[in-house]
């Protein structure tokens, strides 16, 4: 392999996994500060990753036969105009997000939303579209343990009941759902448009088997099955079923945990870090995680801060609503802006108007929303 190919791999691979570096990068240099010893295997929560590799390996085995793509389509196929279409997709992305993950969702369902609007010449709303699928994305998830990377870790660390985890996140996924509703009535007309339709039909037994899978996968992330019996029988099942599966999962992602496993039990051992975070926190949980993921992503925030403070109520609403805003706010706002500019590539500009406005709206609104919740 030639030098030049394999800095091209090198700087492909650095764009595509900028988060995985950063945190690699990070856990490094905390390392100069904390010198490896034997409290270091209590940084990592192996329970997280084992839930968060399985449901993403089920995911890629229904994802390789077209089970989200085909359902999703069925769907879109039923509206007949743009604005109802644009709310199919956007609600199809918000719903998937709860049920497989926002990035996972993303990768599902910004694809079928290009398909949709290309194929009926309805490319003047593919920003718009794209953005509120984000949006939705990042939102969505927020109202199940396994919907958001960031639940699934406060979920397991706090050790919080099913039934607490909904009423937290309930008053912020019913306004996000009110304003992606209001936004895309207002900015999509219901211009009048047809999909061609598609015969193509789904493997009834690999889809059972799957979804057989998948329940065991949800069934770990509620406790109602030890974390190592689904590490055992997922992947070996996958590995006969569908190998391919195995290989498409997001492992830079569970890496990404890894090292801001690393990085966040170092910092919380730093006596003033320690001090700092505790005091920032303690004077409001809820604005300092949000503004926190506005610079260092809602995953990487939930890990750290949660070293810091047992508010774990205001914590997980702020890193959910951290969620919008910049574009490094959400691991989930990089994978759309790469899906975007991939389809677009001289349109960037114009993707980031719409993300930028969009993002700054729903933050403020429901920041907003929640400071004046929480003073009630």
């Amino acid at each position: 392999m030639s030098l030049s190919v394999f800095s091209q791999k090198v700087v492909r691979f650095l764009k595509k996994n900028t988060v995985t570096v950063v945190a690699f990068a990070a856990a490094v240099i905390t390392c100069f500060f904390v010198p490896f010893d034997k409290e270091y295997i209590g940084y990592f929560d192996f329970k997280t990753l084992t839930c968060l590799f399985c449901v993403l390996a089920v995911v890629c085995a229904l994802r390789n036969i077209r089970f989200f793509y085909t359902l999703a389509k069925a769907i879109v196929q039923v509206f007949k105009n743009a604005r109802l279409s644009v709310l199919a997709l956007v609600y199809i992305t918000f719903i998937g997000s709860m049920l497989i993950a926002n990035d996972m969702a993303l990768l599902t369902f910004l694809p079928l939303g290009y398909y949709v609007l290309r194929k009926t010449r309805k490319e003047k709303y593919m920003a718009f579209t794209f953005v509120m699928q984000n949006i939705a994305a990042n939102l969505g998830g927020m109202l199940t343990p396994f919907g958001n990377p960031q639940n699934l870790y406060l979920y397991s660390k706090f050790n919080i009941e099913t039934s607490e985890f909904v009423k937290i996140m309930a008053p912020p996924f019913i306004i996000a759902i009110t304003l992606i509703t209001i936004c895309c009535i207002v900015f999509i007309k219901p211009e009048p448009l047809s999909i061609k339709e598609d015969y193509s039909k789904l493997p009834p037994l690999r889809v059972a088997l799957y979804l057989v899978l998948f329940a065991l996968a949800i069934a770990i992330v509620f406790r109602g099955i030890p974390y190592w019996i689904g590490l055992i029988i997922i992947p070996l099942v996958l590995i006969f079923a569908d190998r391919t599966a195995l290989k498409k999962v997001d492992y830079p992602l569970l890496l990404t945990f890894v090292f801001f496993f690393i990085f966040a039990g170092n910092m919380a051992r730093i006596d003033v870090v320690r001090s700092f975070f505790s005091l920032l926190l303690e004077k409001n949980t809820l604005l300092v995680s949000i503004l926190s993921c506005q610079f260092i992503s809602n995953v990487p925030s939930a890990i750290l801060l949660s070293q810091f403070t047992e508010n774990y109520k205001d914590l997980l609403v702020g890193v959910n609503i951290g969620g919008v805003g910049t574009l490094i706010s959400s691991l989930a706002s990089l994978i759309t802006f790469r899906e975007y500019t991939k389809r677009n590539p001289m349109m960037t500009g114009h993707f980031m108007k719409h993300f930028t406005l969009l993002n700054l709206l729903f933050l403020v609104s429901l920041t907003g929303f929640m400071l004046a919740f929480n003073a009630i």
